[in-house]
């Protein structure tokens, strides 16, 4: 398993959560949600480079058939910019359902969906990046699609 920050992003058009591991990926932690808007590319990138990560994934929220929608095109183009505005590498992760097990996490800790809706996009980055450390650590390799993989 390498050693190093990695830092998860569950885009949404509302708001964006942003996870980070601990730098020998035991721990994954909530770390912010950001309001989508104009500004919210530049606060994402401020995060993430004060972590240092060595890479990042982005959640690519497919269908439950596995097909693209908006919101996976949206996520798509988030991840290049991402990719062009920092020195570490931008995956994507299928991130199917992380919300809906994120709310439910929420819920069985005694939170409703209403009044955690910026913990739940932050929740569900860090099921993003859990899965994505589960996978490098049984398998070796690393996780997610490189983003050339994915036309624009």
């Amino acid at each position: 398993m390498r050693l190093g920050r990695r830092i998860a992003i569950d885009y949404g058009a509302a708001r964006i959560g942003v996870a980070v591991s601990s730098v020998d990926a035991l721990i994954c932690s909530p770390l912010a949600t950001v309001s989508a808007g104009e500004t919210a590319i530049n606060q994402v990138v401020e995060l993430i480079l004060e972590q240092s990560p060595i890479e990042v994934y982005v959640g690519l929220p497919l269908n439950l058939q596995g097909e693209h929608t908006k919101s996976t095109t949206d996520a798509i183009a988030l991840a290049i910019n991402l990719q062009v505005l920092l020195q570490c590498e931008v995956r994507l992760i299928d991130e199917r359902m992380s919300t809906r097990a994120a709310q439910g996490q929420l819920f069985a800790s005694g939170r409703n969906s209403k009044t955690s809706r910026s913990l739940i996009d932050a929740a569900a980055a860090s099921l993003i990046l859990e899965g994505a450390i589960a996978f490098e650590k049984s398998t070796g390799n690393q996780p997610g699609k490189p983003l050339s993989e994915f036309d624009a």
